[in-house]
């Protein structure tokens, strides 16, 4: 199996680290975090139902390239969470291109979210190829140290990955973890994904033929990477939902290829989801950098399995504008 740029040896570098569906169109409500931000196109078509104690998060990879793009993603995604009051950002791989320095941490992480951290906002960060295992000791990603860990928000656990070396130590933790897990939700997510269908990097079919069964025995719900850098939703696959969202600071215009595992794709500006697990019903929403909701549905959870449908205009015939 491939062994990309990352492994645990890089932790001795000494480069420094600062300390089936029904469809449903709900109303949003409003939780203002900051009322100085302009409100966005999206959530003014909200899918979310921002229902009491459900868990709300968003979701970013491929972002820390200190681009005006990514600050306008950030901004984005605050006005974003003034309807939505998501309380966490969940990050699939590649946080800092091109060097991880005091002020690239800065530039490309702490500037351009300081709204979303100002609000109390946490993130939790995987590990992508361009990053460096460093970072696990960079408090603000929330690793405490690991480069793979859990964390739980009310019915849903989450299992983070670092798919850049999926050794046997990892992978036996993998199952322990899933197995000894109670949660109604069970989210995983990590840097390249199992089924793509980008022309820059694809399906990464050796790590699937590792870890897929692993997630199939334990029911794992739903699986989020990155790497390629457009959005993705892939067609169910047993039970299981996958999303490719690696445009967040990246962007490779035109790069998708037509698959039959494509359910719906975006591959012309950055975009970030927003999701929210409610009960037995998770609604999920991709935004574009200009607030154009190029993709939305839910996942629920059913005797005789788990199925997605889009909700949103845009995306009618499960397509989003390219």
């Amino acid at each position: 199996m491939k062994k990309l740029l990352l492994t645990a040896l890089l932790l001795g570098a000494g480069v420094a680290v600062p300390t089936s569906l029904s469809v449903t169109h709900p109303a949003a409500s409003e939780a203002v975090v900051a009322a100085a931000i302009p409100q966005s196109n999206a959530s003014q078509a909200s899918a979310l139902p921002l229902k009491p104690d459900s868990v709300r998060f968003a979701v970013i990879g491929d972002s820390g390239t200190g681009s005006p793009a990514q600050y306008e993603m950030g901004v984005e995604m605050a006005k974003v969470r003034q309807t939505t009051n998501f309380g966490f950002v969940i990050m699939l791989g590649d946080n800092l291109y091109g060097g991880h320095s005091a002020g690239d941490y800065e530039s490309k992480f702490e500037r351009p979210y300081k709204p979303l951290l100002d609000g109390g906002v946490q993130f939790y960060a995987s590990l992508g190829n361009h990053d460096n295992t460093n970072e696990i000791s960079y408090a603000p990603f929330n690793m405490n140290g690991k480069r793979y860990y859990t964390f739980v928000k009310g019915r849903v656990e989450f299992f983070v990955l670092d798919s850049n070396y999926m050794d046997t130590a990892q992978l036996g933790w993998l199952r322990d973890e899933l197995q000894k897990s109670t949660a109604e939700w069970k989210i995983a997510y990590f840097h390249h994904p199992l089924y793509s269908s980008g022309k820059r990097h694809g399906s990464d079919s050796d790590l699937r033929s590792v870890i897929e069964p692993v997630f199939q025995k334990y029911k794992v719900d739903v699986v989020l990477s990155g790497h390629d850098h457009i959005y993705e939703r892939i067609t169910p696959q047993g039970n299981i939902v996958y999303f490719v969202l690696g445009n967040s600071g990246q962007l490779r215009s035109g790069g998708l290829e037509k698959t039959p595992e494509e359910a719906a794709g975006f591959d012309t500006d950055r975009c970030f989801m927003v999701i929210e697990v409610a009960g037995s019903e998770l609604y999920f929403q991709t935004i574009s950098r200009t607030g154009q909701i190029v993709d939305s549905g839910v996942v629920k959870h059913q005797t005789d399995g788990t199925v997605v449908t889009n909700t949103s205009p845009e995306t009618a015939n499960g397509k989003a504008p390219r």
